[in-house]
């Protein structure tokens, strides 16, 4: 195995709403859509969401109800301006907002919204 990431699903139970929330919110492109799996056009590792119902066959696991912040997408921003205007962007169209941007003691500026799901994620740059 080669210690590298080359496609992130995201699990769920309702890949319509997650799919509006990526595309019309986020701003991804559609680039498979076979309804139960959508994969958007990514520049770095391919991502899509995948309906659980998929893999109920292959293991029990995927009929568990999930709970909790289990990963994080983090969305580079130019410069803290835009950390701010996207976020405003990101609540105006619909995500829901966890902490308004902020400058952290980790030399960034971020802010957090939560997708349909409930999954939390972070707009970040670097300050220089």
């Amino acid at each position: 195995m080669k210690a590298s990431i080359n496609l992130i699903t995201i699990w769920t139970d309702d890949v319509a709403s997650m799919k509006e929330f990526y595309e019309s919110v986020i701003g991804f492109t559609v680039k498979n859509d076979l309804g139960d799996y959508v994969e958007f056009d990514n520049d770095t590792a391919r991502f899509a969401l995948c309906n659980k119902s998929v893999m109920h066959e292959a293991s029990p696991e995927f009929k568990k109800e999930a709970s909790g912040q289990r990963f994080e997408l983090a969305f580079p921003c130019e410069n803290k301006e835009d950390v701010d205007a996207s976020y405003e962007r990101l609540i105006n169209n619909g995500a829901t907002g966890i902490q308004a941007p902020a400058t952290m003691p980790w030399n960034q500026r971020t802010a957090f919204f939560s997708d349909p799901d409930g999954n939390i994620h972070e707009l970040f740059c670097d300050l220089t």
